[in-house]
């Protein structure tokens, strides 16, 4: 589903959260009011709730921060802004990454690409899985950057990466954040967000990487019916805090993500080795690791030099993984 100029019209001016008469929206926006409610329950296919009230008009379940280039770029340093070739906003897109990594394959594309989403209609995690992804809600962020030096040169990157993550948020004022091995960002138990690279490249030569950041900032609890784990937002971690912090955290996420993957080739894995053990949420842990039709049960002992995850089995013997699908165990 695409959104119209039209529709896109009203969500700005709704985005207040306050009631709008129908008689006003139409002046506004040069439409009858019949369609002016047309529009609006179209949106609903898109997670946008909204009251109707008699003598008062039309009012946003919840209002929007709708992102903003302008108000983004203000927040960003000008070092960030250096290693940025464009930044790109939309309304509405299958999925971050799916653009990008498309957009690496075309012959012109040439340096470093920033796309953000107010909707994805095929929003993608970890193995194929769906991210729930309604409209102006979170944050659906991916970036193209191309390496010299091949894939493996890039080994523990979306490790480093979540740790860039985890200082943006401190920096935002959400504490009690921790990392999940190979990468999921955890705040007390409850995941607040999830990293998906996707390489593409020759062996021993430059390789364009696709570095994905689904962050749940507003989800209610119809949007979030599908997800079947625990999860937390930042509407729920900083309550009246987080108003108005969308385009400054989409800015700090940037400030923080584009230095470590601009220098990833030379600074590698090592330089995050210490800081990500600190955040580290899984160590002592009982879980379970899912490797095609395999299950590898025991306690996480941390993660080796290389940020492969160390599993201690029931006889004390240490597995070393170097993917697979952890699920922690019910106490």
């Amino acid at each position: 589903m695409s959104i119209s100029s039209t529709q896109k019209k009203i969500l700005t001016i709704l985005a207040d959260g306050h009631f709008h008469s129908g008689t006003d929206l139409s002046k506004k926006i040069a439409i009858s009011r019949s369609a002016i409610c047309k529009q609006l329950n179209s949106l609903t296919d898109i997670g946008i709730d909204f009251d109707a009230v008699t003598g008062k008009g039309y009012r946003l379940e919840k209002p929007l921060q709708l992102l903003s280039k302008t108000t983004i770029e203000q927040f960003l340093h000008t070092s960030t802004q250096q290693l940025i070739t464009g930044l790109e906003i939309h309304d509405c897109i299958n999925s971050t990454n799916r653009y990008l990594v498309e957009k690496s394959q075309q012959a012109e594309n040439n340096g470093s690409i920033v796309c953000f989403a107010e909707y994805q209609t095929a929003g993608k995690g970890r193995r194929g899985r769906d991210w729930v992804s309604p409209f102006g809600s979170n944050i659906y962020l991916s970036i193209l950057w191309s390496f010299q030096n091949g894939p493996a040169s890039i080994s523990g990157l979306s490790l480093a990466v979540g740790v860039a993550v985890i200082r943006a948020l401190n920096e935002c004022g959400v504490e009690d954040v921790g990392l999940k091995w190979p990468n999921d960002i955890y705040w007390q138990g409850k995941k607040l967000a999830g990293i998906l690279i996707e390489v593409s490249g020759e062996a021993g030569g430059p390789c364009n990487a696709v570095i994905g950041l689904g962050l749940n900032f507003y989800l209610s609890d119809k949007a979030a019916s599908p997800i079947t784990q625990d999860w937390v937002d930042l509407t729920q971690i900083l309550a009246e805090k987080s108003l108005n912090l969308r385009n400054e955290l989409a800015a700090v996420l940037l400030n923080h993500l584009m230095p470590t993957i601009a220098n990833f080739e030379q600074d590698t894995f090592q330089s995050y080795l210490k800081e990500w053990r600190e955040y580290d949420c899984m160590k002592g842990k009982q879980v379970d690791i899912h490797m095609g039709q395999q299950i590898f049960s025991g306690i996480v002992q941390g993660i080796n030099n290389d940020g492969l995850l160390l599993l201690a089995d029931k006889d004390n013997d240490i597995k070393t993984f170097a993917s697979g699908e952890v699920s922690f165990r019910p106490v």
